[in-house]
């Protein structure tokens, strides 16, 4: 009988863990999205300018949808330019090592199935709560500012 019981309790207890983990909903970091009034390029050329100018270094320029037609495949317009400032990058990294796996900052240029162009980057607050790092810390605060004054000048008419 007692075993039987710690069998079934057993069972019940993987049972609920499992229900648990299957019932919890992945949740996608949050993408911050601007329209542009530009083509895919000139609003990744506008974006590297206000970079440069901001005293910021990009790192790399990946143009996915020329990777795309190296291998026979055809992808729409997509560029993603990669940049950053150690002024604002170190202290994220002090206050969580991890945060390198987000930094340098990325930002994606791409045009729609109906042929507007966005640019997308990831809120600095969900990368701040993946890596642990307050959401409130003036490093988060420096750079949803400054993503945000960058990707405005990359979209300006």
């Amino acid at each position: 009988m007692q075993r039987t019981l710690a069998l079934s309790l057993i069972l019940f207890g993987l049972f609920i863990t499992s229900s648990a983990i299957t019932s919890t909903p992945a949740t996608a970091a949050e993408l911050i999205t601007k329209k542009s009034p530009h083509t895919v390029s000139v609003t990744i050329d506008n974006l590297k300018k206000a970079v440069e100018k901001a005293g910021a270094k990009v790192f790399a320029r990946v143009d996915h949808a020329a990777g795309a037609k190296k291998v026979g495949s055809k992808l729409r317009p997509t560029q993603m330019l990669m940049f950053g400032n150690p002024k604002l990058g170190t202290p994220a990294m002090l206050a969580s090592q991890t945060a390198g796996l987000d930094l340098p900052l990325r930002v994606v240029a791409y045009k729609d199935k109906k042929g507007d162009v966005y640019l997308a980057y990831h809120a600095p607050a969900t990368i701040a709560k993946t890596h642990g790092i307050p959401t409130d810390a003036e490093v988060i605060k420096k750079m949803t500012g400054a993503l945000n004054k960058l990707t405005n000048a990359a979209i300006k008419k």
